[in-house]
């Protein structure tokens, strides 16, 4: 678990990227903000297209954004969202999170006035199917 400040400043970061979302159709804006396990940060997101399926959600451009920078391995991410059920990642971004997480990676499902639930990837994502899978 990141210490207080880390807490703080990661949730800060997705909600200053879930207030840079574009969301022209929808008008719901999601955040997002990784760990890595050397602790880098990185944040993401989401990006409404006309075309809706070309879209991208915010743990995904958070992702992009760490694996451009070298960076392979989630330790926590904070996912956010407003309205009052919880922000939890799409089934697409539980995989792309899994791709770069361990079994006890924390997913953290937040909303403007804090963190709501806190998860495993195990959790989030039971049974799931990983690159271990392929080797």
């Amino acid at each position: 678990m990141p210490d207080a400040k880390q807490s703080k400043q990661l949730f800060d970061l997705a909600k200053n990227a879930m207030s840079q979302a574009y969301v022209p159709y929808s008008h719901f804006t999601v955040g997002a903000a990784i760990l890595t396990v050397s602790g880098e940060l990185y944040s993401g997101c989401n990006v409404e297209n006309a075309s809706y399926p070309e879209g991208t959600c915010a743990e995904a451009g958070a992702i992009a954004a760490m694996v451009r920078d070298g960076q392979t391995q989630i330790k926590e991410i904070y996912v956010m969202g407003e309205g009052e059920a919880l922000v939890t990642p799409c089934g697409g971004c539980r995989q792309r999170i899994r791709e770069f997480s361990s079994t006890d990676t924390m997913i953290h499902i937040c909303g403007p006035e804090g963190v709501r639930k806190s998860l495993t990837m195990d959790e989030l994502l039971p049974f799931s199917f990983g690159p271990e899978n392929l080797a």
